[in-house]
């Protein structure tokens, strides 16, 4: 049987369980009204109407939709000062993790500095800067309409200004961007500060890939690990339920608990009672599910568009998978089946990518209204990209230089349908070039 990864479950919290290290010793906080205005309907929650309302810890962990409570012990956590948080990107996933990092900043004040800032790359709508309409109207009227964000969740211009003191940088931007962005903060960071990758894709040369964690640790000298799942931005952003998975291995250099990021304060951030976490060790299964599931919906979504139903849906997500766990052997020998089999960032994204997501929904109209990649995304997608068809080139350009090309069908026939001469029609004859008799 193949080697299931070390998943990390810190134990439940009871009302019997010491908190003084982190929260007072009658169990309660403070939390803005704004953080909890989409959990009203909770009946675990009992608030009165004002400006700041005081709920136990053990009230607040059992919040909206009558979910379960979230897992945080908080024994294990005792920093010396409040860890900062700052997130580099502000699409609509960005923007949907910033808010959940933001509710957890308010919920521990011993464990996290309040506000929570978030790099936006500036851009004007309807006549003013994006950040100013983030900031005074707490929404993400571009990227995230319709959703609030907590009033501590700041958005700013200036990439220094949020990067620069924080202790974790969640980064989450087009991977493309990547590079440039790193060489603008090298040497202007903590020393010590940690990384969470939430970028779906791979950093492809003509010799090999990276992990684009293993590119952020390379080109900013921290420690990184990823966040990938089954999450649907806007469903995580209205606060329905889901789990992700973080890969994360403590660093060499670890500084010792209440100095340092570890698995504990990564679950205290990153956990709500509508997003549930797991941690693994492995981060290189973890980032190749979340960058390939992106060239398998494209494929579902050709096939969707041209009414072939949900056998031949089926059938490409079975190849998909099959795909991707050759390619992560292939490449990083060390990754586990057990990730992609039984992680939310291995077949359960798979699935929901390729049901809806938005390479899911290129490919769809791809096929529906016989025009390319290029021209489906612009239209559907509001100035963000599909990342599949990046990943797509780079998944080509590797198993072509690498002499792997003929091993890996699928993701073959979608590059040629998107960059060749192949019509999406030839897909099954496409794929039977990799079955043997």
């Amino acid at each position: 049987m193949p080697e299931t990864p070390q998943i990390i479950e810190p134990a439940a919290i009871s009302e019997s369980t010491s908190v003084s290290t982190v929260l007072s010793d009658s169990l309660s906080t403070t939390v803005p009204s704004s953080i909890l205005s989409n959990q009203k309907a909770s009946a675990h929650l009992r608030l009165e109407p004002q400006e700041a309302s005081t709920v136990s810890l053990s009230s607040l962990a059992a919040t909206s939709m009558n979910m379960t409570p979230s897992h945080i012990n908080e024994t294990h956590l005792s920093p010396e000062h409040p860890f900062k948080i700052a997130v580099i990107g502000l699409g609509n996933w960005g923007s949907t993790i910033a808010k959940v990092l933001a509710e957890n900043a308010a919920l521990y004040p011993k464990l996290f500095v309040e506000q929570v800032d978030m790099w936006v790359f500036e851009e004007i709508v309807d006549g003013e800067p994006l950040s100013e309409i983030i900031n005074r109207e707490h929404e993400n009227v571009k990227y995230l309409p319709g959703v609030k964000l907590p009033d501590n969740l700041v958005a700013k211009p200036d990439l220094l200004d949020v990067a620069g003191d924080a202790d974790l940088l969640v980064f989450n931007l087009p991977h493309q961007f990547l590079l440039r962005i790193c060489s603008q903060l090298l040497g202007r960071i903590k020393p010590y500060a940690r990384g969470i990758s939430c970028l779906k894709g791979l950093d492809v040369s003509k010799t090999g890939c990276k992990l684009l964690s293993t590119a952020i640790e390379e080109n900013l000298h921290i420690t990184c690990g990823a966040l990938l799942g089954a999450n649907l931005a806007l469903e995580v952003a209205e606060g329905k339920w889901s789990e992700t998975t973080i890969a994360y291995k403590i660093p060499n250099d670890f500084r010792g608990p209440g100095k340092d990021i570890d698995k504990y304060v990564l679950k205290a951030a990153f956990h709500r009672p509508y997003f549930h976490v797991n941690i693994v060790h492995d981060l290189a299964g973890v980032s190749v599910a979340g960058a390939l599931k992106n060239v398998v919906a494209l494929a579902v979504g050709f096939v969707e568009g041209l009414g072939w139903g949900e056998n031949s849906k089926a059938a490409i997500m079975r190849i998909g998978l099959m795909e991707t766990i050759k390619f992560s052997h292939v490449y990083f020998p060390k990754s586990k089946n057990a990730t992609f089999t039984e992680e939310s960032a291995g077949v359960a994204d798979l699935i929901t990518t390729c049901n809806a997501g938005r390479n899911h929904k290129v490919g769809k109209y791809m096929a529906e209204n016989k025009i390319s990649a290029k021209e489906a995304e612009s239209i559907l997608l509001n100035g963000q990209s599909s990342q599949g068809i990046i990943t797509t080139e780079e998944v080509h350009e590797l198993l072509e230089n690498t002499g792997h090309m003929g091993e890996f069908p699928l993701f073959e026939a979608v590059y040629q349908i998107i960059f060749g001469t192949e019509a999406i029609e030839n897909l099954p004859a496409l794929l039977d070039k990799g079955i043997d008799f």
